[in-house]
């Protein structure tokens, strides 16, 4: 190949590192202040004897096939039934990851004659879903619900027929704040419409027993709720809860979940552990409660950050190559803690995301917020 065929590529890399936005893989080390593994299940004993005994039984590491050939296993068959009835949805889909659940979703429930009302801070996966999807779609400035309500209301007397779509998250990724979703159901109803809610990061942490923020909600017929395993629960995939009849729809015409080799089955086993512990260990989220609420006050106190009010907890930097720089000093004082640089948030919004988790303890964050409060003193442009 010659080396004009990767010009373009290289071009391309090229200008994201002059604009501080090259990405690069990065080997975690240091105390976590970045991971997603908030209530420590990840390396928890008990979620490890469970795989341990599930390989002892004799449950494959692989699938095999996909859902519709071979590869549906009794594994994946328990966990939905478990988690259905955890949840309190009608129907459950374990897919294999977050993302693809959310491009499987909304690339096929959402009709040609539908809207899709989003919020303007929605996952790169909602995005994605969209992008493939026929329907028409709109953005909205975020946690706005009186803005969501006159896009569907707009979208009617244009002469919109189909049925609106209402995606937000729960607990956004990188600001921490939390979705009005019992408004956001409510004006569903009122509009003959669909809510959509990823709970990514707030299923094992919030709501009665961790069943997350939209915790009952999920019988409703027009409410779908997807759960990641890659989070709190420690482990790798996502549950999507639906009614009956759109369960059986994305099996049907969903190619996400059609055309990709199933899950792991011992992975399952695993989620089924992970959803086992979080209702019977509620010391976890109550210990990460009081540990967010201490980095908070020590943020506040020492940098005058205001806590978001959850354990993801953003730092504000805004020029990406200084949030960078901090980092860097950061990780090389043991401290694992990144910057979050557009795309992923919008321009001039670079920041440290900082992530709160049972992998730490309150003498660990006291040492990070004093190490950062350096660091950004150090930097000061």
């Amino acid at each position: 190949m010659s080396s004009s065929a990767l010009a373009r590529y290289e071009a391309t890399l090229a200008g994201l590192k002059r604009r501080s936005q090259l990405r690069e893989l990065t080997p975690h080390q240091g105390f976590d202040f970045t991971s997603n593994d908030y209530l420590g299940l990840a390396n928890a004993p008990r979620l490890k004897a469970a795989i341990v005994a599930a390989l002892v039984s004799c449950v494959p590491t692989g699938a095999g096939g996909s859902r519709l050939l071979r590869g549906n296993h009794a594994e994946h068959e328990a966990l939905e039934t478990e988690a259905a009835a955890f949840f309190g949805a009608e129907k459950v889909l374990y897919f294999g990851s977050g993302f693809t659940a959310n491009v499987a979703l909304f690339s096929s429930l959402p009709q040609r004659d539908d809207l899709i009302v989003h919020d303007a801070l929605i996952h790169a996966s909602t995005h994605d879903g969209i992008t493939a999807s026929k329907a028409e779609a709109v953005s909205v400035p975020h946690n706005q619900v009186d803005v969501f309500d006159q896009a569907i209301r707009h979208w009617r007397q244009a002469g919109g027929k189909g049925h609106p779509w209402i995606a937000v998250e729960s607990l956004y990724s990188m600001d921490g704040d939390q979705a009005p979703v019992l408004e956001l159901a409510d004006l569903a109803d009122q509009h003959d419409g669909f809510l959509v809610v990823d709970e990514a990061h707030a299923t094992g942490v919030y709501g009665p027993g961790g069943r997350g923020l939209a915790s009952g909600l999920e019988s409703r017929g027009n409410v779908l709720v997807l759960h990641a395993c890659g989070k709190a629960l420690g482990a790798s995939g996502a549950l999507l809860g639906v009614p009956a009849t759109l369960a059986d729809y994305l099996i049907n015409r969903a190619r996400n979940f059609i055309y990709s080799t199933a899950p792991s089955p011992l992975m399952a086993a695993g989620v089924r552990e992970a959803l086992r512990m979080i209702a019977d260990e509620p010391e976890r989220r109550v210990r990460l409660e009081s540990l967010r609420h201490f980095a908070g006050e020590q943020l506040q106190s020492r940098l005058g950050v205001n806590p978001s009010g959850s354990q993801i907890l953003p730092v504000m930097i805004g020029d990406n190559s200084r949030a960078l720089r901090i980092a860097d000093r950061m990780q090389a004082a043991g401290f694992d803690v990144r910057a979050i640089r557009p795309p992923t948030v919008p321009e001039r919004t670079a920041r440290l995301r900082i992530s709160i988790t049972l992998n730490v303890d309150e003498g660990q964050i006291a040492a990070m917020v004093e190490r950062l409060a350096a660091a950004i003193e150090e930097e000061r442009p």
